[in-house]
């Protein structure tokens, strides 16, 4: 069985990296192939994600072109962007241009959080803030769970030791636009010579250059994926397990003495109101529970009613076709039934 990974998807077509050994003195004939997935594969609605673990038959060795048959079992799946089997997740954040916002570092590390991704936190452009300011982001960041690390592609601070970080498995670089991430990704990978822009001056916000996910690989054994840029994720945690992304919590939440609190308004409280993201999380806590409310809506949804789009951007219920006494009979049914019923009076 032919096994590999997943390292970019394009208009329907997938590059795989083959796991080189077919046997401990043969290899196969080139490293790489471009794959397509069979169509039970579509008609199963199994999806395939960069990252992916799958097995490739009928290859074309002298096209470099395969067929993907089967998927592997997951061991997680990324939601934004769509990446498997992940190992860690770095998630890069300026320390200036653009402006480091608290508000928007928070959402990000929920977000990670909730997803059970063990998180790598850089903090990148340290070249452009003093030692103060850092000093003081640090002890910021260490106070809310996390061992921040100090990166500049500029002096080459911090970075021998993110590489070491990265020497195994699936690592996602992620974070807002304009933070540094592809060129970071450049000098860990100087091959690649990803496409890099500058932050918009009129904005203050990053512009997008990566366009779509792919894995690259880093040092032996570790396979790196750059992906695109976002303002800000969805949280779409359930409600009641919020309070378990605030690793800065964690040690105190057996001072709660309810099981279902959400650390609002109930007596006796041992996690309201005595930690610096409190506030963030009581907004993230609306945010969840509108999700919720939002999921539970569509589950419940009329079946028997559709939403038709009107003039002028209006929209309408029609009644939903479920049943075939619904539709017209079609001219070879009904010459079916005349043939039927002329067979029946000849038969009396």
């Amino acid at each position: 069985m032919i096994t590999g990974t997943v390292l970019s998807l394009q208009a329907n077509y997938y590059r795989v990296g083959l796991d080189l050994a077919i046997a401990p003195d043969e290899t196969y004939p080139c490293s790489e192939l471009l794959c397509i997935r069979r169509a039970r594969l579509k008609k199963t609605g199994q999806m395939v994600y960069v990252g992916d673990r799958i097995e490739v038959e009928e290859p074309d060795w002298q096209g470099a072109r395969g067929a993907i048959s089967g998927i592997l079992p997951r061991r997680n799946l990324l939601e934004r962007p769509m990446v498997a089997n992940v190992d860690r997740v770095v998630l890069a954040f300026a320390l200036a241009e653009p402006q480091i916002d608290p508000y928007q570092l928070s959402r990000f590390l929920v977000n990670l959080e909730s997803q059970d991704l063990e998180v790598l936190l850089c903090m990148t452009k340290r070249d452009l803030v003093t030692s103060e300011f850092w000093h003081s982001w640090s002890d910021r960041l260490k106070s809310w769970g996390y061992n921040p690390l100090a990166i500049s592609v500029n002096t080459g601070e911090g970075l021998p030791e993110l590489r070491e970080c990265l020497s195994a498995g699936v690592t996602v670089v992620t974070g807002q636009s304009g933070v540094g991430k592809s060129s970071l990704i450049n000098y860990l990978i100087p091959d690649l010579n990803i496409r890099v822009h500058g932050v918009s001056a009129k904005l203050g916000t990053g512009r997008h250059t990566t366009r779509h996910v792919e894995l690259f690989a880093i040092g032996d054994h570790g396979l790196l994926a750059d992906t695109p840029g976002f303002t800000q994720p969805t949280l779409n945690c359930d409600p009641i397990d919020l309070i378990d992304c605030f690793p800065e919590v964690q040690d105190f939440k057996h001072s709660c003495q309810f099981r279902d609190c959400l650390h609002l308004n109930e007596p006796d409280c041992g996690i309201r109101g005595d930690w610096e993201r409190y506030g963030h999380y009581c907004l993230f806590l609306q945010e969840a529970f509108a999700y919720k409310t939002a999921q539970e809506a569509i589950a419940t949804a009329d079946k028997t009613l559709k939403s038709k789009s009107g003039h002028g951007g209006t929209t309408k219920e029609e009644p939903r076709l479920v049943t075939k006494s619904h539709r017209r009979r079609s001219r070879r049914s009904n010459h079916q039934q005349l043939d039927g019923s002329y067979q029946e009076d000849l038969d009396n």
